[in-house]
């Protein structure tokens, strides 16, 4: 995906490695909102090339679910919770208006 905001009326599933990738350095921004949920399967990546983890911004309205070995990147803003399956990594923040549930997922402070 190249820079901007994408939004969406669906969930969003990841079920397979994604790449964004910036084109002026670090200082590209990329938003992704969807009204639903994001879901990410199970060993599965969100690829930064040329991207700050600070600067991908995920703004869901129902609920994040990452998968057990899965690494997202970026800010997660959730309208309800959030769920990091065993083992998945957040290169990023996470904020949520309910819960965050970690289930020994590790998140890195970009």
């Amino acid at each position: 995906l190249a820079p901007g905001v994408y939004s969406f009326t669906s969930t969003i599933s990841i079920d397979t490695d994604v790449t964004l990738k910036g084109t002026e350095g670090n200082a590209d921004v990329f938003i992704i909102k969807t009204t639903k949920s994001l879901l990410q399967a199970a060993s599965t990546k969100v690829i930064l090339e040329d991207v700050a983890p600070e600067n991908v911004f995920w703004q869901v309205a129902g609920q994040v679910e990452v998968g057990a070995s899965a690494v997202l990147n970026g800010i997660v803003l959730v309208a309800t919770d959030a769920l990091f399956k065993h083992s998945s990594t957040l290169n990023g923040r996470v904020l949520a208006q309910t819960a965050v549930n970690l289930d020994h997922a590790t998140i890195v402070q970009p």
